[in-house]
């Protein structure tokens, strides 16, 4: 079925422009009036409660694992219940809210999203962040080695690191600034404080769906089969704490106070029609065969576009809106999605429903394409001036960084909502 041509009986799900139409259909988990966390899915400015869709015995269809699924708190058991299922479910969806034969048993199960709280959407058991931008590699890379920005490794591996879960949080949650050893490199010693180089980084979510087996790598044939859907995610750095502690082990402090994930995800089917061909130059080496495939030349990279946002305590006082600071494109990307999960089982680690790959700042060839403060300033050498006149080398107490992440255009647009979190002042040491 090709939702990309049918239209909803919801007149906001068909109006131009609109996150959710009804070829998306992401994913959340949510709570009302109830207090209970449901799972939703979005559709035009509403979220349908799949409970309540069940309970209606509007998906008597289903096999009796996926309506049991659909009635938990959290997407971990969907997730691990594989694509036949994830497809079945879909198929059923389109078809409530397509055809006008379901409206008056559908209506009742849709809730404005503007009245629930959203949850983060399934229990995430790990947390691996990658670095596939090799433009944003590069340019960061060039801060520190001028002669040598990229490693050797980095065009043979999908370089990555296993981050903390606990403190991953759903958008819109402020935090405060993080506190650890900072050493200037004239100094005799580190002193413990605040941070002063706060940055974001702009990254795609990857929720794994089916899990695997200890000891049996994921080929790349079968890599998204394990791949439930895609979210925006911002991973907060202290780039001033990173500097004194990444070597020799990698970020620590820096990373692991705050990470940040839109409350949508969204399935790996709607992202189906923006794929597009995936490309290594020439001159670079070529990917070892256990991560490379015909499919992935052809189709493994997707379009999405990405951008950040700034909303500062003075536009806010002066009722200013935000102000865009940057867009890339994950197709972009050094590395796709079916490489990162190909070669972090390789090993033969498994994964489980609901672990979360970071997929590392994206970040355009250009400048202006930068995922990171720590490059639009070239390391705080270079400030942004923002329309009111503020400037911005990192990110100060009191703003609000807003990612958005879309496939398409106004006439059909595939929103991954957004992720947004504030700033607060840190509890001094």
């Amino acid at each position: 079925m090709n939702t990309n041509r049918i239209n909803s009986w919801l007149p906001s799900a068909n109006m131009a422009g609109c996150e959710f139409p009804l070829a998306n259909l992401p994913y959340a988990v949510f709570s009302s009036a109830d207090q209970i966390h449901h799972i939703g899915v979005g559709i035009g400015d509403k979220i349908a409660n799949l409970n309540a869709l069940e309970e209606a015995g509007l998906l008597d269809s289903l096999d009796q694992s996926l309506r049991e699924a659909v009635k938990q708190s959290a997407l971990n058991q969907l997730m691990g219940l594989g694509h036949k299922q994830w497809h079945a479910l879909r198929l059923r969806l389109t078809e409530l809210f397509s055809n006008r034969a379901y409206q008056d048993k559908v209506e009742p199960c849709l809730i404005p999203q503007s009245e629930v709280v959203f949850h983060l959407p399934c229990q995430i058991g790990d947390y691996t962040d990658f670095y596939t931008s090799v433009h944003h590699a590069t340019r960061v890379g060039s801060l520190f080695r001028p002669d040598n920005p990229l490693l050797p490794n980095y065009k043979w591996i999908p370089i990555g690191y296993h981050g903390r879960a606990s403190s991953i949080r759903v958008s819109g949650e402020a935090f405060n600034r993080p506190a650890g050893q900072l050493k200037a490199p004239d100094a005799e010693r580190p002193v413990l404080e605040l941070c002063k180089r706060l940055d974001y980084e702009l990254e795609l979510g990857i929720f794994i769906g089916k899990g695997s087996q200890l000891g049996t790598p994921i080929s790349m044939a079968d890599a998204e089969q394990h791949v439930f859907g895609v979210s925006m995610f911002n991973d907060w750095s202290a780039r001033d704490i990173q500097a004194w502690e990444y070597q020799p082990l990698g970020p620590f402090l820096s990373k692991n106070f705050f990470s940040s994930l839109s409350p949508w995800v969204v399935p790996m089917a709607a992202l189906e029609p923006y794929r597009c061909d995936w490309t290594r130059d020439a001159e670079d080496p070529q990917p070892l065969d256990y991560l490379d495939s015909k499919a992935n030349r052809t189709k493994g990279a997707i379009d999405i576009k990405l951008e950040v946002w700034i909303e500062t305590a003075k536009m806010r006082a002066n009722n200013q809106p935000a102000e865009r600071l940057a867009k890339s494109n994950f197709k972009d990307s050094y590395w796709t999605i079916a490489q990162m999960v190909a070669h972090h089982t390789v090993n033969g680690c498994d994964l489980k429903p609901g672990d979360l790959f970071g997929s590392g700042t994206q970040s355009g060839p250009d400048l202006e394409e930068s995922g990171s403060l720590l490059e639009l300033t070239v390391g705080g050498k270079n400030p942004i001036t923002l329309s009111n006149g503020e400037q911005r080398t990192f990110v100060e107490d009191g703003d609000r960084i807003i990612l958005k992440g879309y496939c398409g255009d106004d006439q059909l647009r595939i929103g991954l909502g957004q992720v947004d979190n504030l700033v607060q002042a840190g509890n001094k040491p």
